[in-house]
Parts: structure tokens; C-alpha cells; sequence
């Protein structure tokens, strides 16, 4: 036995030796073939790598005759944004290997954020499942089908924290939480980027955006942010690190200052923080045209923003050209150095090389990927499975659903028979054309079982000004008829159905980027229609679509059951159909608070106490609450309800006591003491209560998705160690300190057991 360990253990050794020495040789390849072309490129071929236009309209045929082509054959493109199509690909790519004078490979970057043909759920959709495992495999077919179609470069994940719904981007993060983000942009990542970015099936991801993009003030986009230090380093940075250490290859830049100075040209965030505290080594783009806006922030002229970025450690300038038009006459001025230049065309360049663009620049153009590849029946049933369990049960009265496959069924709203609104926003390699909608999926599910009546009862919004900010064009109001038409034909078939589904909330492009809302109540004509339906007395299932929390507090008090949809992707309307009549049992937990109201916002689960929080949940004199609404969410943080219920019982700690070398085990018994197989995500989160700075109510330290049948009980357990227990104190030290801490476990933030132990010296 000691001779088989010794073995073993010179074996690992040797292992151990020739990974670090292959590691240490190809970094040095790399190096040496970097150093020889740097050392043949111009200075304006250099200042070129930086330069990544946009040129969505390229058509096939016509990229040779672009201006776009002429920029490419004197080496002044680095990569091109938001083009797609292997043919498209492949013609531009050759123009750049075989008519510029180094024949330097383009990199071709485009916004892929929940799939690609096949759109998965939204990210924050995503994000309720609490499955990394499931968020990894949609990235990982979304790097395959973005692939197989000649991309090589995803704007993706952002991993923005957003505590304000009236943020339309709060669709495309992971919510509220920094642990949760954090686990998710690590995902993300390996989705992407696998284990090896020279595959052909592999994509670079850029993670955005680099910082506290998701905090601008009011909820309204590109605006203005400012919080502490601490308030940074332990509220919002930390899925920024959690990717970076992840092996993210880029990151993107945030239009909005941090301290005083954007982003783009904020040497503090982008070198002190992202190069020599978080040890970042790939590069830095700008978001669409960020250097030129630091004019309008108040910095200076363009020849003056592009040289602030560029020493600030901004590498790439995406559309604007602002490097390219200023950056030879700030050297020649001494307003920036040649080493600053060669610095940030290197680490393009190590980008291309780790892509493996410099072996083969066309390793993304195979044409019979671009057949065999995407959109696969394979892909779209993985995405109805994952959409599947991203749904949020909010409410269930009297166990309406699942709705059993029988009867007359009436489906009724503007979003249960609209193809373009399935995918939801952020969705541009979609084909909506391929999307199901809720009543195809109802047709799919039931068969002849059961007896559909569909009307589509109101428009998504009745204004035609704001309908036209939402539709991109193509009005989603129906001129035929009136409001009270559209209503009257809803109520009709209403009357003759034995339940009815209303399939409401918002359209896509009510959500994503420059979609804020001041309003994030259900329009006002569908709030309308759902009133008129609840008068009739029948079961009602309300089947919310929506980008964000909205505030619902009225439909939680009247509708009988309440499923949360976000937008589930091309295969969402099976997927809803799988989960109304029970097919599926729902597991999605909220990883965002949803309000009572605006005035509560920002709400979060993991805020601090005032000096006089309240002993009640109403109102007490001279505590910190509102005259006329409790401090209560509507859903907390963590909520999700299931077919089956979940009880929780003997949370116990395996020691009251623990020193920073050791490890507390805690476990817990879960019961599922329902009528369903069921799945149930176990929450623990921890509160420091005496610390150097003040510190949170709670804060989730871990989390763990469970399979659990019907009548079956399971002990989960969890380790904490001494990093659970750390935090960024008022010096930005990541530091744990001694004294005593509350355990909380289970279903959500607010529903817990609770026990105690003592960190000690």
C-alpha cells in the first residue's frame, strides 16, 4: 500500500511538472509570436487592432465594396461587431487574411445573451431556475449555435446587480444578490468559453458592464451612479471577480461614472481594480460608442476622452473610432505613449491567438455546421425544458393549478398568440418566426383532450405613441377593433369556458436596454380586461410575462393563482403549457424583490437596519417605515411556491463554536408533505451581528436545487468556513471578524429556521 501511494504520488508530480511546463511553454509561444508581429506592424496598423466598427448591414456579395473593406486592407479594423452568417463571415474574413498587408485575423463579436436561434429564457429568467448547471449547458448551446454561424465573440454575461425594477436591463442580469450573480457569471462563463477556446464550438465571452451599471439613479438607463467603496467592493463587484476568476477573456466597460469619472476613462477601475487587484489579463472594450460620450459627461473633446482611455486601460473602442481618428496626433503631442498603445494592441492580439484565429482564421466559417448545427431539435427540447423550471409560482389559492387537461378552457390576452413577444428582449439571431406561442403550446399539450377558446381580449398597451416605442416598428395594436371590441369578444368566449388563463404583463421590448418604466404596474388596459374576466366568477390562472418585478399587488389580492413567466424563449409557450396543467412542477425562485409599489424601491432582501427599525410589521411613531404601507415586499427575495409543499424542520449546526481553521456543518431536514414530485432550492443565508462597519439584515452564502418525491424527507447540509464569513471592511481589507452570527435556512429570505454560532480568535 505505501509503494502503490508512493507511486501515485510521483505520478502527480510528473503530472503536475509537465501541465506547468506546457503551460509555461505555450505561454511563450505566444509571446514570442506576439513580439514578431508587434514588431512589423505600423503605428497605425496597431492603433487598427483597437478600432471595432459596426457593420450589421453588410450584405453578402457586398462586403468588397464596403468602406468597411477598404478600412480592412490597410490593417485599420481589429474585429467587427454584430455581423452574422458564416457566408458574411467568410468573405470578410478574407479580405482581412489575404488583401491587408500583415493578414491579421478580425475577431467577430455580437450579442448573444440568452442563445442564439434558439433563445433560452431571459437572464433574469435564467436566473430564477437557481441551476447552474442548467445555466451553463444554455450557455453552452448558445456558444455552439453562435459558433457554427461564424461568431467568436459574445457581449455577455452582464452580470450588473439591479435593485431598481424601473431599470429595463434588470432583464438581462441575474437580480439583486451578489452571491447568486456571482455563481451565475461563473456559468456563464464555462458555458461560453469550455476548456479549451481554440475548439471551433467555443466563444470568448466580454463581461459587462465594468461598473455599477445596474445601479443608475431613478431606474433610468445610462444614468448616473454613486455609492461607498465598501458599498462597491461588497455589494456589486463581486460577479465581476467571480467571472474574471472564472477566465472571462474580456470585459466591457459601463457608460455611466463611478467616483466622478466614466468608466471608459477611469484608470482607478480600469487598471487598479480590474488589472492590479483582480489580475485580469484580457482585454477591455468599450460599450456602443462609450469614449465619445465622456464629451457629453463633461471630459473634454474627443482627442482628449480617447486619450484618457486609453490610459486608463481601455483597449478596444467599439463603433465610435474614436483611437482611430485621434490617437497618432496624441502621441505626437506626448498626450499618450507608444507603450500604451503597443499595450492594449497586444492584448487584442493575445485574444485572436488564445481564439486560435492565427492557425485558422476561418474556424468558424465551416458551412455544414451553419446546417447541422443550430436550431436542432435537440437544442429545442433542452429549451423547453429549461424554460420549464425558470417559471415563478407567485400565488396558487385553493391548488387551481395544475389545471387539469379537460373541459373548456378560455385563453385570453395580447401575449397568449404573439410570436415576436415569446423570445423577449436581446434576442437578435432569434427567428420569431420559430417561436411557440402560449396557445400553440396549450394545442400541443392538450391534443383533443380539451377544448380551447382563444381570444386576444386587449392590445399589450392601447397608446399608439408608446406602442410604437415598444414594437420596433411594427405596431402590436389591432386598428380592427376598439379596446371595448377586443374586451366584449374576450368575455364572450370567457363565459362559455369552466376556467380561464390570462396571459398578460408586458411586451418584449418593455424590458432590456432603454426600456425604463416609471410605471411598473400592469397597463392599464389589461388590468381592465383582467378585471371584467374576475367578475365572472370563474377560475382564474394569470400567466404574467414580463423583463422585471412589476408591481402587482392587486392582481395578488384578486387573481386566484399567479404563474411568473419572464419570457421563456422559442420553446416558452410549450413550456408554460408544460407547467399550467402539470406536466412539470414549477421550482423558479425570485432572485429580485418584488416591490408592494414604487415608492418602496430600491428594495432588497439584504439591506442594513437604521438605528430604529421597526418591532412590528406596521407602523410604530419614529421608526423608519411609511405612514401608509408597510416595509414589506409583495414577493421577497428566494420566493417560489411549488404543486407539493416543503417543510423544513432540525436545523442543526455541528458546532456552536469555530476558529478560522475550522468548518461548521449545518443540516437541515426537508419533507415534501404534498401530492407532487417536487423540486425545492434550500437557501442559507448568514448574518453578521456585530461588526467594524454595519452589515446586512442577511445575506445568502449558499443554496442547493433538491429533487424530492412525494412523502420523501432529505437532510441537506452545508459547510461554512472562514471566506463565508468575510466582507470588505471600512480599509477594503477582506477580513472575517470574531463574534457571533445567525444562520438562517430555507424556502426564501423570509420563511427560515434559524440558529446561532460564535466565530472566535
Amino acid at each position: 500500500m505505501q509503494v502503490s501511494k508512493k507511486i501515485y504520488f510521483v505520478f502527480f508530480l510528473m503530472v503536475i511538472f509537465l501541465s506547468s511546463n506546457s503551460y509555461a511553454q505555450n505561454k511563450a509561444e505566444k509571446e514570442i509570436f506576439i513580439d514578431e508581429l508587434m514588431s512589423k506592424m505600423t503605428l497605425q496598423e496597431k492603433i487598427g487592432q483597437l478600432n471595432l466598427p459596426g457593420s450589421g448591414d453588410i450584405k453578402t456579395g457586398e462586403a468588397n465594396n464596403s468602406d468597411i473593406a477598404g478600412k480592412i486592407r490597410l490593417g485599420l479594423v481589429g474585429g467587427l461587431l454584430n455581423v452574422k452568417s458564416v457566408s458574411k463571415i467568410k468573405e470578410i474574413q478574407k479580405i482581412a487574411v489575404e488583401e491587408s498587408r500583415l493578414k491579421i485575423p478580425l475577431i467577430f463579436g455580437m450579442d448573444v445573451i440568452h442563445g442564439y436561434r434558439t433563445t433560452f429564457p431571459i437572464p433574469l429568467g435564467l436566473a430564477s431556475s437557481w441551476d447552474m448547471n442548467l445555466i451553463e449547458k444554455m450557455a453552452r448551446i448558445a456558444a455552439q449555435e453562435a459558433s457554427a454561424d461564424g461568431i467568436c465573440w459574445t457581449f455577455s454575461p452582464m452580470v450588473d446587480i439591479a435593485r431598481d425594477p424601473r431599470w429595463g436591463r434588470i432583464a438581462e442580469g441575474a437580480g439583486e444578490d451578489a452571491y447568486l450573480g456571482s455563481r451565475i457569471a461563473e456559468a456563464y462563463v464555462k458555458g461560453y468559453q469550455g476548456d479549451d477556446l481554440k475548439k471551433n464550438n467555443t466563444i470568448m465571452s466580454c463581461v459587462k458592464h465594468f461598473a455599477l451599471y445596474g445601479a443608475a439613479e431613478a431606474g433610468r438607463d445610462y444614468n448616473t451612479t454613486d455609492m461607498s467603496l465598501v458599498r462597491m467592493y461588497n455589494e456589486y463587484f463581486p460577479p465581476y471577480k467571480a467571472a474574471i476568476d472564472a477566465g472571462a477573456g474580456s470585459i466591457m466597460t459601463s457608460f455611466n461614472d463611478v467616483n466622478g469619472i466614466p468608466a471608459s476613462g477611469n484608470r482607478w477601475l480600469m487598471t487598479e481594480v480590474l488589472r492590479n487587484q483582480w489580475k485580469f489579463k484580457g482585454f477591455v472594450v468599450t460599450d456602443y460608442t462609450a469614449i465619445q460620450e465622456m464629451i457629453t459627461h463633461g471630459m473634454g473633446d474627443l482627442q482628449a476622452v480617447s486619450a484618457m482611455a486609453l490610459h486608463a486601460g481601455t483597449d478596444m473602442d467599439m463603433v465610435g473610432e474614436s483611437y482611430l481618428s485621434t490617437l497618432e496626433k496624441s502621441l505626437s503631442e506626448q498626450k499618450v505613449t507608444l507603450e500604451e498603445i503597443d499595450l492594449a494592441c497586444r492584448r487584442i492580439l493575445e485574444a485572436k491567438y488564445d481564439l486560435g484565429l492565427f492557425e485558422d482564421p476561418f474556424k468558424y466559417c465551416d458551412e455544414n455546421r451553419a446546417v447541422t448545427e443550430i436550431a436542432t431539435i435537440e437544442n429545442m427540447n433542452v429549451a423547453r425544458d429549461i424554460a420549464a423550471q425558470t417559471f415563478v409560482l407567485l400565488k396558487n389559492k385553493n391548488q387551481i393549478l395544475p389545471l387539469a387537461k379537460k373541459g373548456k378552457i378560455a385563453l385570453i390576452g395580447p401575449l397568449a398568440n404573439s410570436r415576436f413577444d415569446m423570445a423577449g428582449m436581446w434576442s437578435v439571431a432569434a427567428e420569431h418566426k420559430e417561436s411557440v406561442t402560449v396557445l400553440e403550446g396549450f394545442k400541443n399539450v392538450l391534443g383533443n383532450k380539451a377544448e380551447i377558446l382563444y381570444a386576444k381580449g386587449a392590445n399589450v398597451v392601447d397608446d399608439k405613441d408608446y406602442d410604437a416605442r415598444i414594437t420596433w416598428g411594427t405596431s402590436g395594436i389591432d386598428s380592427t377593433k376598439t379596446s371595448a371590441q377586443l374586451r366584449k369578444e374576450a368575455l364572450k368566449i370567457a363565459k362559455k369556458s369552466d376556467v380561464i388563463v390570462a396571459v398578460l404583463g408586458e411586451g418584449a421590448e418593455m424590458s432590456g436596454e432603454c426600456s425604463s418604466r416609471s410605471n411598473i404596474d400592469l397597463p392599464e388596459n389589461q388590468k381592465i380586461l383582467l378585471a371584467e374576466l374576475l367578475k365572472l366568477g370563474k377560475p382564474v390562472v394569470l400567466v404574467l410575462y414580463t423583463g422585471r418585478p412589476l408591481t402587482i399587488t392587486w392582481e395578488n389580492e384578486n387573481v386566484p393563482a399567479i404563474l411568473n413567466v419572464w419570457f421563456g424563449g422559442t420553446q416558452g409557450g410549450n413550456a408554460v403549457a408544460d407547467v399550467v396543467f402539470g406536466d412539470v412542477n414549477p421550482s423558479g425562485k425570485l432572485p429580485v424583490t418584488f416591490p408592494q409599489n414604487v415608492g418602496q424601491i430600491p428594495l432588497y432582501y439584504n439591506c442594513k437596519n437604521t438605528g430604529r427599525p421597526l418591532s412590528n410589521e406596521w407602523f410604530e411613531k419614529y421608526k423608519s417605515n411609511y405612514l401608509d404601507i408597510t416595509n414589506e415586499p409583495l414577493y421577497p427575495f428566494g420566493f417560489g411556491l411549488s404543486y407539493t409543499n416543503f417543510k423544513y424542520s432540525n436545523l442543526t449546526l455541528s458546532n456552536t463554536k469555530m476558529n478560522e481553521n475550522e468548518t461548521i456543518k449545518i443540516s437541515v431536514q426537508v419533507e415534501n408533505t404534498g401530492n407532487f414530485d417536487g423540486k425545492e432550492v434550500v437557501q442559507l443565508y448568514l448574518r453578521d451581528l456585530v461588526g467594524s462597519i454595519s452589515r446586512p439584515v442577511m445575506e445568502l452564502k449558499n443554496f442547493q436545487k433538491i429533487d424530492i418525491k412525494k412523502g420523501e424527507k432529505k437532510t441537506i447540509t452545508f459547510d461554512i468556513d472562514i471566506e463565508d464569513l468575510k466582507f470588505y471592511n471600512n480599509d477594503l481589507q477582506f477580513v472575517a471578524e470574531p463574534g457571533t452570527f445567525e444562520v438562517f435556512v430555507g424556502t426564501n429570505s423570509k420563511e427560515t429556521l434559524k440558529a446561532e454560532f460564535e466565530l472566535i480568535k
